[in-house]
């Protein structure tokens, strides 16, 4: 018999998805998998489980948000074990997940875990972190892990908007180096993200014909400090309609990133707590994860 890791995050989202554990469980062991089954209780748990337990797998599965989903991928990869995961979407934004096309419905995402083709994907490595989707800084990072999980529960999208309007309207700006594979750019951001990614924190949005989650390049977004209030005005109209023309905008690929900043500038990965650094470099691993996925 096939053995399958499952890690569950239950305090994920409302908790909706704790309702389902039953028919989940029974989902995959009609599919002839025996299952080991681990409820997290504490950050960081899940990447100290599936390191450990991961080699004696077939497949690993997990149930929460896209933090669930990182801490699993980080024990994965960590462990070395050349298994596919499977992801079953239960948080606040499930942002990657919209960009596989998971179903959003806790059942139908089970049954994809054991009858979904592996797809194989980049994944990013920051330092010697990994990431699934994105690696941020500036506004609308912050929130993502500073706002109460009872609110994010209460929420929902709303906590991410409401947090990152906030922290723009006051201008907080972040002055930044980056070596984009050739290029290199300085100057004052409000926002930066490294992505591999269709949706970040639930707020900006970026075409799915620009975005191919395996050609071994991330997309890179900067938001430069408005000078003048109608630039400000330009900003906030060009996120909001997710067209990324605007002369304070730089949108390019790269599959390498160097960042220099202050120590003190804080960074989230897909949407979890990463402390500053001075230097740290953000590295595509090309074709590195093999995630369940609808067929085709």
């Amino acid at each position: 018999m096939k053995k399958m890791l499952f890690v569950m995050n239950p305090y994920a989202g409302q908790r909706r998805a704790n309702r389902y554990l039953a028919d989940i469980l029974s989902i995959f062991n009609r599919a002839g998998y025996r299952v080991e089954a681990y409820m997290t209780g504490a950050r960081g748990e899940a990447t100290d489980i599936v390191r450990q337990y991961a080699p004696e797998m077939d497949l690993v599965a997990c149930c929460g948000g896209d933090g669930t989903f990182n801490e699993t991928v980080n024990g994965l990869l960590h462990s070395g074990a050349d298994i596919p995961v499977g992801y079953i979407p239960a948080g606040s934004t499930n942002d990657f997940a919209a960009s596989l096309g998971l179903p959003t419905n806790i059942l139908q995402a089970a049954e994809t875990v054991v009858t979904g083709e592996p797809s194989t994907l980049d994944v990013g490595k920051f330092g010697g972190r990994y990431f699934s989707y994105v690696a941020s800084f500036g506004a609308f990072t912050r929130t993502s892990y500073a706002t109460p999980q009872s609110v994010k529960n209460a929420l929902g999208h709303a906590a991410y908007i409401l947090g990152g309007i906030s922290e723009l309207s006051q201008l907080r700006t972040e002055h930044v180096k980056l070596q984009l594979d050739d290029e290199m750019v300085e100057d004052d951001f409000l926002f930066g993200a490294v992505s591999n990614s269709t949706s970040v924190g639930g707020v900006l949005s970026l075409d799915p014909k620009q975005v191919d989650l395996r050609d071994g390049k991330f997309e890179v977004l900067l938001l430069r400090s408005p000078r003048e209030l109608g630039e400000l005005s330009e900003c906030i109209r060009a996120v909001q309609t997710a067209e990324y023309n605007c002369k304070m905008l730089t949108f390019t690929p790269a599959s390498r990133i160097t960042i220099w900043a202050d120590a003190g500038m804080p960074w989230t990965l897909d949407g979890e707590m990463e402390p500053g650094h001075e230097e740290v470099t953000i590295e595509n691993i090309h074709c590195g994860l093999k995630v369940m996925c609808k067929p085709c």
